[in-house]
């Protein structure tokens, strides 16, 4: 449980990270140094330990998708969407991950759907409409920056697809440093044509580029880590509850350190999503004893 909940707190300390290194640079450049910074320590670690593995002939296209859906789909979703919404915000919407999952592995791999996840699908709709629209059924938030978080959400779905048909050939380091590397990659062009004379123009700021650093360490290496030492330990469906306490950690984190703000109205949103979560979840549990789903193979 130390480590599901260790895992969780990284991760929602990089929506925060994410908001100081807007302070001075721009997404791509968060992007691209937090993915070679981890692809670094993750190489090194694979290769004194002799965890990496070669990539099996015909698993190049796969892998190439895989980083594509995220980090790339993914970040690029998640790092210019924070640039319009809030950290919680942005941590809400990235949060309904796990219940959006079991719709895509129904989709793709013709798993049962059960009644459950329908309902938490529409609770949890509700609780985000509250978050970012006002009383008056107006966005309180961005929309555009609303619409880059799904980008983001789309693209993690995407990635669990392509991660479940490679994952039992290869172990967790060497899909994640791939993943990383492959992902520095995709985002070196537009970094060279986007940002890099920003970025040799701009004077070179410690506190910004020191979060950077935290995100590689901590978000995009150590929390992969983790959560995957969390699943399996005590499995997917049990481990995945533990997303659920981002938006509110993020919600804490983002208080104390950016000064953000909630108005009761999105606190009521933040809390409906968690209850639809948590309905989706529990639901997959007592699947195992017997719960009717609405769609089989």
């Amino acid at each position: 449980m130390g480590a599901a909940i260790l895992s969780m707190v990284f991760w929602s300390f990089s929506f925060v990270w994410i908001k100081i290194v807007y302070e001075a640079y721009g997404p791509l450049t968060t992007i691209l140094f937090r993915l070679i910074i981890s692809s670094v320590l993750l190489l090194a670690f694979t290769l004194l330990t002799k965890k990496l593995q070669k990539i099996q002939p015909g698993d190049l296209k796969l892998f190439m998708l895989l980083a594509f859906f995220e980090p790339f789909l993914y970040f690029m979703g998640e790092s210019y969407g924070l640039m319009y919404v809030s950290s919680t915000v942005a941590s809400v919407i990235v949060a309904t991950i796990p219940l959006f999952a079991p719709v895509t592995a129904w989709y793709f791999y013709k798993e049962k759907l059960s009644r459950a996840n329908l309902y938490g699908l529409i609770i949890t709709f509700l609780g985000v409409s509250l978050v970012v629209l006002d009383t008056s059924f107006n966005f309180n938030a961005s929309p555009l920056g609303v619409s880059l978080e799904f980008l983001a959400v789309f693209g993690a779905l995407g990635y669990s697809s392509i991660l479940k048909g490679i994952s039992h050939r290869y172990n967790t380091f060497s899909i994640i440093a791939y993943q990383n590397i492959l992902g520095a990659l995709y985002f070196m062009p537009f970094w060279l044509g986007f940002e890099y004379q920003d970025f040799t123009q701009v004077p070179f700021n410690e506190k910004a580029f020191g979060a950077i650093i935290k995100l590689a360490i901590f978000a995009s290496t150590f929390a992969f880590i983790l959560f995957t030492y969390t699943i399996r330990n005590m499995g997917i469906n049990k481990s995945n509850v533990f997303i659920n306490a981002i938006p509110v950690f993020v919600a804490i984190f983002a208080y104390f350190i950016l000064g953000d703000r909630l108005d009761y109205h999105q606190m009521v949103g933040i809390a409906i999503v968690i209850s639809g979560l948590f309905l989706a979840q529990i639901n997959w549990k007592r699947k195992k004893h017997g719960a009717d789903p609405i769609y089989q193979a």
